[in-house]
């Protein structure tokens, strides 16, 4: 019989749990060929079974891409009459390629979230509910990688609840696919696994596997599962460590993919939540103001040659089989080896076998979290940097549909984009520069009659920069008026008033953090660009500060080029220097807004002000209750503060199913030696006590010793350290 939900305490013993039957199902493979680059015929894309309407989505690319050419065009010719009261020089002309460029993406943005304003601002809020019944099954997999258990297994348990409320959960089963390297992690991973199974039954069909070597990370992880058990599912749903989806939200995305054979991705749109850092807050805001109209824009004009976000999406099991396999790109890392930003290129090649791929952004019920400070999202964002630009390795991959083409050229130019503008700003001050202090040349060698002088029109660049500002600021008002005519969303966010000082609060912090971003982002460019490869390091997703050491070493650097930036166009102009001034002061401040911004009492005191509210904290999800009640409870277990080795040697039943959980073991080849398993050996042959070698063993002989039967026979075979007054009268 199955113990209850608070049964299992921190200190009961696993020899007391319900023996799992197994870690994981009998394997069902699937093939998963490699995709090529380079070959393929229009005669291996499917047909589709039903005939989609085609016309609405070709008007909104219409109106997207036409209405952002328009608006280019006419400010490239502003641009051009800004610089050409006079003969224009070659830094000129660069400026206004530079601007052409950067006002290109903005004006896309812009007329893509115009469409998604106009869309909702007629569109009745979504009302359905869960449906009856389901007649396919889903595997739910969550792919770890040096997680706490506390908070990934309260989601997962927390979806599971939710989705057997709706009736359905029958045809769901759930996988924790482990690819974590941190020995402790990896035994706490399995300490709550089996409590997990032990609490809830064998009939909640919950599997846990761990890869020795997390070969192509979490692309190889899902991967690894499609391969060896997708012939179990034909459907499959991705979260995140930090994923959360209602039952009725995930029962949905599987009716309508039931509902649609020729769906093979439908992705929903995740809304931030459980963030209280002053950084997260602003992100968790400016998410659930603004997101919904940029994604409705996007799902409008993109149809169903839409993209892939890589979680909280279903996606057709045996369609990712056949078109998933991701190749290895020529050469080296950063922009050769494995596709670190996977999820666009699965899409990619779905799209290209005839597959759709499609949003729906009216879904309620899915959400995540996001990083609780400047410095642990640039960490993010250099891993993401490095996977967009590797997509220019494949953007002129055969067969691939041209909307996918600007769905690659979209995530690469969101980071060129970073460059561009600081290039931008250097030609600006160097034009200024050239104006002030560099004598014209009056007598040519063509002979000219007048002198070679940058000259300006200042009522005409003044204008430029207000429509500039307005073009970036319109998809944060289209969200503010959305929000304030939509009754409830106004009231839960505290009020009118509330909501709009809320929405100035994070334009200021936002336009202030924007320069401080551009460096960080134009670093990781140059970076990448130099051939430095990014590791894959863990996210952190705590409200935890950062230490204002670290801080300060982060971001000495933008403060210095603050200083040096405003003493130069101060001293060159003053109206350089005012022009600059936004750029300047955020420059300045980075060290102060950084620090600032992680903390968590600066998110709460405006909290508590009802600042920066969103509907969902007001009204939290009862998802996101359960699983923040259920991490309280999994917390208390103490799995994650536990020493790995010492956990196993003190609890037999436990060693015994994480050996059970072993994969079978390669053969060593005669006369290779491992460098780690040898010290292990030799470190375990000389310890005495089990204390010895919790003291001596590193992190990587630690894997070592966990994944090798014998090494932990002769682990186990160490005596107790005796207690401290044995060893004082010895």
């Amino acid at each position: 019989m199955a113990l209850s939900l608070d049964t299992l305490g921190p200190d009961s013993n696993v020899a007391s749990l319900q023996r799992p039957d197994s870690a994981m199902p009998p394997e069902s493979r699937l093939e998963m060929p490699t995709q090529s680059l380079r070959r393929w015929s229009s005669s291996q894309e499917r047909k589709p079974t039903v005939q989609h309407p085609r016309l609405r989505t070709s008007l909104a690319r219409l109106f997207v891409f036409g209405g952002g050419l328009l608006l280019t065009a006419y400010g490239t010719y502003e641009m051009y009459q800004v610089v050409s009261v006079s003969r224009t020089t070659i830094l000129q002309w660069v400026l206004v390629a530079l601007f052409t460029v950067n006002f290109s993406w903005i004006a896309v943005a812009f007329t893509s979230a115009l469409l998604g304003f106009f869309v909702l601002l007629h569109q009745p809020e979504s009302r359905s509910g869960a449906p009856s019944s389901l007649s396919q099954r889903t595997a739910i997999v969550m792919p770890v990688y040096n997680e706490q258990t506390s908070r990934t297994f309260a989601a997962l348990e927390a979806i599971y609840e939710s989705i057997e409320a709706t009736g359905l959960g029958a045809h769901f089963d759930y996988f924790i696919l482990s690819d974590t390297t941190q020995p402790d992690a990896w035994v706490a991973e399995e300490r709550a696994f089996l409590a997990l199974k032990a609490r809830l039954g064998s009939n909640a069909r919950f599997y846990y596997r761990h890869r020795a070597k997390n070969y192509h990370r979490k692309a190889g992880n899902i991967a690894d599962f499609v391969t060896r058990w997708g012939g179990h599912y034909e459907h499959m749903l991705v979260l995140d460590a930090d994923s959360l989806m209602t039952g009725e939200c995930i029962t949905r995305l599987a009716a309508a993919m039931e509902a649609d054979p020729d769906a093979g991705i439908i992705q929903s749109l995740p809304l931030i939540i459980n963030r209280n850092t002053l950084f997260a807050r602003v992100q968790q805001f400016a998410a659930r103001v603004t997101g919904p109209v940029i994604a409705t824009g996007l799902a409008v004009w993109m149809g169903r040659d839409g993209n892939y976000w890589g979680h909280n999406a279903i996606i057709r099991t045996k369609a990712f089989a056949a078109h998933g396999g991701l190749p290895d790109l020529k050469g080296k890392p950063p922009l050769g080896g494995h596709i670190l930003s996977h999820d666009f290129v699965e899409a990619a090649f779905l799209r290209r076998a005839g597959w759709s791929v499609y949003m729906l952004p009216d879904l309620g019920g899915s959400y995540e979290e996001s990083p609780p400070s400047l410095i642990d999202l640039s960490a993010r964002d250099r891993r993401w940097c490095q996977g967009n630009l590797q997509h220019s390795r494949v953007i002129g991959a055969k067969g691939l549909k041209l909307p996918t083409r600007q769905h690659f050229a979209t995530g690469i130019m969101s980071y060129l984009a970073s460059p561009f503008w600081l290039f931008q700003l250097i030609v600006g001050i160097a034009l200024v520069l050239q104006t002030t202090y560099i004598r014209p040349e009056y007598f040519a060698r063509d002979f000219r009659l007048y002198p070679i002088w940058p000259r300006f029109d200042p009522e005409r660049a003044l204008a430029l920069f207000a429509l500039t500002m307005g073009i970036l600021l319109a998809p944060k008002i289209f969200g503010l008026i959305l929000m304030l005519l939509r009754g409830k969303d106004r009231r839960a966010s505290g009020g009118g008033i509330r909501l709009i000082v809320s929405s100035l609060i994070e334009i200021v912090l936002s336009a202030l953090l924007a320069p401080i971003l551009m460096l960080i982002q134009s670093g990781s460019v140059f970076q990448i660009l130099l051939g430095r490869d990014t590791g894959w390091q863990p996210q952190r997703r705590d409200d935890g500060s950062i230490p204002l050491n670290d801080i300060i070493r982060r971001h000495r650097s933008h403060t210095v080029l603050g200083v040096l930036a405003g003493l130069s166009a101060f001293m060159i102009a003053t109206s350089l220097f005012l022009w600059m001034s936004p750029t300047i002061l955020g420059l300045l401040l980075a060290i102060p807004l950084s620090w600032l911004s992680g903390q968590l009492g600066a998110g709460l005191a405006l909290k508590k002000l009802g600042l920066l509210m969103t509907p969902e904290e007001h009204e939290p999800p009862s998802i996101a209750t359960r699983a923040n009640e259920l991490q309280v409870r999994n917390t208390a277990f103490g799995f994650d503060d536990a020493d790995s080795l010492r956990a196993l040697f003190e609890d037999g039943a436990l060693r015994e199913r994480h050996v059970d959980m072993l994969p079978l073991e390669a053969p060593r080849k005669r006369g290779a030696i491992e460098t780690e398993r040898a010290l292990a050996e030799a470190k375990l042959t000389d310890a005495e006590t089990i204390e010895d070698a919790i003291a001596w063993l590193h992190p990587k002989e630690r894997m070592v010793v966990l994944h090798d039967r014998a090494l932990l026979d002769r682990l186990m075979h160490l005596k107790r350290t005796p207690p401290a007054g044995i060893q004082a009268a010895e």
